[in-house]
């Protein structure tokens, strides 16, 4: 007997059961066919909570690693480590700073941008829409956003980061437009997989460790 496709249930979707696939494509697929806002709702909380697993899991990976390299007393990290102690690990308060200076870096030139930090600063989607079309100018006129349509521009943003990038949706417009603040939670989770996503398709250069 073939296993249930847990899409065949409908209305039958628990937190249990969505926290239980570990797969990104079948969530995705998932969302791709819910019924109504609750399935979406769950399975977009489902995805994030996938996607802050997987960000945790290569933190401690490569904390695994650099911490292999710096017992190694032969290692170039370990003798660089020894002569320049800002060459640590970075923690995670230190790697969302880093990724606030880049987002802000990123939509300095674009009028109406002023990212302070991962909440109040996003909550007009122009902040979304200036950094997706930093990376594609061509998708569509800056220019013409208004920031008193919030949801358009969310949807603006987050399709084209989908279709361009290869990053998933994990925001609700409708969500953020009821909220007098998106959480920063969210936020920072979503600017970190846009990240990921430009770094595997080459459009942003980082640095090799030694």
């Amino acid at each position: 007997m073939a296993a249930e496709n847990p899409t065949d249930s409908a209305g039958s979707l628990t937190k249990e059961s969505l926290a239980a696939i570990e797969d990104e494509d079948t969530l995705n697929r998932m969302l791709d066919n819910a019924k109504n806002f609750e399935e979406r709702s769950m399975i977009r909380s489902a995805l994030r909570e996938l996607l802050r697993r997987k960000i945790d899991k290569r933190k401690e990976e490569r904390g695994e690693r650099q911490a292999t390299l710096n017992n190694n007393p032969t290692s170039p990290s370990a003798a660089l480590n020894q002569t320049s102690p800002t060459t640590a690990l970075p923690n995670a308060k230190n790697v969302k700073q880093m990724l606030l200076d880049w987002c802000r870096a990123k939509t300095e030139p674009y009028e109406g941008v002023d990212i302070q930090n991962f909440s109040s600063s996003w909550k007009d989607g122009i902040a979304f829409c200036a950094l997706v079309h930093r990376f594609f100018p061509d998708a569509f006129e800056y220019s013409i956003l208004n920031p008193n349509k919030p949801r358009d521009n969310f949807q603006l943003a987050f399709s084209t980061a989908e279709r361009l990038a290869g990053c998933p949706s994990l925001l609700d417009p409708d969500d953020l437009v009821r909220m007098r603040e998106p959480d920063w939670k969210c936020v920072y989770t979503y600017i970190q997989e846009f990240y990921r996503c430009l770094v595997e398709k080459g459009l942003v250069k980082t640095k090799k460790r030694t």
